[in-house]
């Protein structure tokens, strides 16, 4: 089958592929938000857009006393402006012509959208769903920052932005960026000055303490050996390469911490300020270490809620995908949900959610295989069934 035939013959993916061949670029969504919104227009979808160009779209409940569910994905995609022309492999992935598909994340955005236009024509009992798009996930998440969550009915959201089909991760890594900037109070000639001991060069400092500092691997899981906290260095800077009669004064090293507990994070960033202050005792008067910390994403910590993980399970095995329950060492939108409050001042619990294998992402070889996709949506289908039993 070609891509024109499998379009024709599943909604779902003439729907994706309508989609990425709308280019949007980070802060360049506005004619997916507005192809969203003529969708849904024109399905009797409640469908608005806030004030940033994010896309929200809300199906009233047809039952009482069961939970509001919310679906999340973004609407821009590592890539440009240019055309985006689809085709479809001998092995079943769907590919753009030449540059990145998008599937990240409007495979996401398809299978929610997809869904929402089912259940509004199906007779489910349920107790309502809300569907949040947003705006410039890729270059600084400043969609969902900007989305007033207090308006949010749901505590329960599931993030349609993992790679692979059945995967339900239920923690993820903050990224804190740590830096020391390190300065001595006297400089010098590398040949007259070199044996006076209140002078010391920062480039062999800075090397100094990096040696002594936590570098991989801080703390893992002993059960699921999955790395909970990690530092890794950057890079350092001191002087130049091809200057080497000075004795440099100044230097600067930078790390990035990745923690899905916010208790080991601490412990980490505690041992590096120990190991930094030894350093500014030893070197009193003669030079002194500037450490600080910026958090740019705060971590997805693990909820108290394991009934909808186990929900997911059983839901991904009827359709005949083994799930992949776990946590992933990196960042993504669950953790501003995570951190967030809705209308009831309920505290969210995220999942991040595969509904699709997609491969290669943000590259010219991106694809995903549109068979995952349609069965991503019979996962979706059967998982909201549990959640409204």
């Amino acid at each position: 089958m070609d891509i024109a035939e499998v379009r024709k013959e599943y909604g779902l993916i003439d729907l994706f592929c309508n989609l990425a061949e709308i280019p949007s670029p980070s802060l360049h969504e506005e004619n997916v938000a507005k192809y969203i919104k003529s969708i849904c227009d024109e399905n009797g979808l409640s469908c608005n857009l806030d004030d940033y160009g994010n896309v929200y779209i809300y199906l009233p409940p047809t039952a009482e006393g069961k939970e509001h569910l919310l679906l999340s994905s973004h609407m821009d995609v590592i890539g440009d402006d240019s055309p985006v022309k689809t085709y479809l492999d001998d092995e079943g992935l769907i590919h753009a012509e030449n540059r990145t598909l998008g599937a990240d994340d409007k495979a996401g955005i398809a299978n929610a959208l997809y869904f929402a236009l089912w259940l509004k024509k199906s007779d489910m009992k349920h107790g309502g769903l809300e569907l949040v798009f947003t705006r410039d996930e890729e270059s600084g998440m400043s969609g969902i920052r900007h989305l007033d969550m207090s308006k949010l009915k749901s505590k329960y959201a599931l993030v349609l932005d993992s790679d692979s089909l059945g995967q339900f991760m239920t923690s993820g890594a903050s990224y804190t960026l740590a830096s020391i900037d390190l300065h001595t109070n006297k400089g010098g000639h590398s040949g007259i000055d070199i044996a006076d001991t209140t002078r010391e060069n920062a480039a062999k400092l800075i090397a100094d303490l990096v040696s002594v500092l936590p570098q991989g691997v801080f703390y893992s899981d002993e059960t699921t050996h999955q790395v909970v906290t990690s530092c890794n260095i950057g890079g350092i800077q001191a002087g130049k390469l091809e200057v080497t009669n000075i004795i440099n004064q100044d230097a600067k090293v930078t790390y990035s911490i990745r923690s899905s507990s916010r208790d080991k994070e601490n412990e980490l960033k505690n041992l590096m300020k120990f190991h930094v202050d030894e350093f500014n005792k030893e070197y009193d008067g003669i030079a002194f270490a500037d450490l600080k910390f910026k958090e740019h994403m705060p971590p997805f910590e693990k909820g108290w809620d394991n009934f909808v993980p186990q929900m997911f399970e059983v839901a991904a095995k009827a359709a005949g995908v083994e799930p992949e329950v776990g946590s992933f060492h990196a960042g993504a939108e669950t953790h501003i949900y995570a951190n967030n409050y809705n209308s009831k001042n309920e505290k969210f619990l995220p999942f991040l959610v595969g509904l699709a294998d997609v491969h290669n992402m943000h590259c010219k070889e991106e694809n995903v295989c549109y068979k995952s996709m349609l069965k991503g949506q019979e996962v979706l289908r059967k998982f909201f069934e549990e959640f409204n039993k």
